[in-house]
């Protein structure tokens, strides 16, 4: 999926819940801390910085995902868990 269409998505859930909880786009952006302008510039493009939507997480109690995000792998069987051990040799980035 094109990063543009994962962005505007996002802002479309967002959105969803929003209305769900009967906010207008100034209501919303006051209660999360964040300018309005900022916020209504995520719901037309998608485009919004990680602060700002970490507050809008947390207006929507939606902060328990960001601490899912990038977390450890969850395996399906314990080949899996053997093959990847067998594979990880390096735990650093390799210089340029």
């Amino acid at each position: 999926m094109v990063v543009s269409q994962v962005l505007l998505n996002l802002a479309k859930r967002v959105k969803q819940r929003r209305l769900e909880l009967n906010y207008t786009q100034k209501d919303f952006a006051k209660r999360a801390g964040m300018g309005y302008d900022a916020y209504r510039r995520f719901e037309n493009t998608g485009e919004i910085s990680l602060r700002n939507l970490v507050l809008c997480a947390t207006i929507l109690d939606e902060t328990p995902a960001f601490n899912e995000l990038f977390s450890q792998q969850k395996y399906r069987s314990i080949e899996e868990v053997i093959t990847q051990k067998k594979e990880i040799k390096r735990q650093r980035a390799s210089k340029k």
